[in-house]
C-alpha cells in the first residue's frame, strides 16, 4: 500500500506541479484542462487512461465537451501519495 506524503514532501512535490490545486481538507489535487473541441478532449482522456492503467492508479474525472476535470488522491492511503504526484506529472506531459 502507498504511504501518504508528509506535509514537507507534498509541498516540495506540488512546487513542480504549479497548475494543480491542492484541496488540503480533502487530501486531493485537482486540475482543469481545456481543449479545442470534444475530439481533442476525448483523445487526451484516452491517453491519460492508458497512463493511469499502466500505473494502476486511476483518476476521478469528468468531461464536458472540450473540458476535462481531473482529481487525484490515493483512496486506500487516505490522501496524497507519490502515485498521485507521478500521475499528475505524466498527465501534464500528455497535456503538452
Amino acid at each position: 500500500m502507498a504511504t501518504k506524503l508528509a506535509t514537507d514532501e507534498l509541498d516540495k512535490a506540488l512546487a513542480a506541479l504549479p497548475l494543480w490545486q491542492l484541496d488540503a481538507a480533502r487530501q486531493k489535487i485537482h486540475r482543469e484542462f481545456k481543449f479545442s473541441g470534444f475530439s481533442a478532449a476525448f483523445g487526451f482522456m484516452t491517453r491519460v487512461a492508458l497512463a493511469a492503467q499502466a500505473a494502476d492508479h486511476h483518476p476521478d474525472w469528468s468531461n464536458s465537451y472540450n473540458k476535462v476535470s481531473i482529481t487525484l488522491s490515493t483512496h486506500d492511503a487516505g490522501g496524497l501519495t507519490a502515485k498521485d504526484i507521478t500521475l499528475a506529472a505524466a498527465i501534464d506531459k500528455l497535456a503538452g
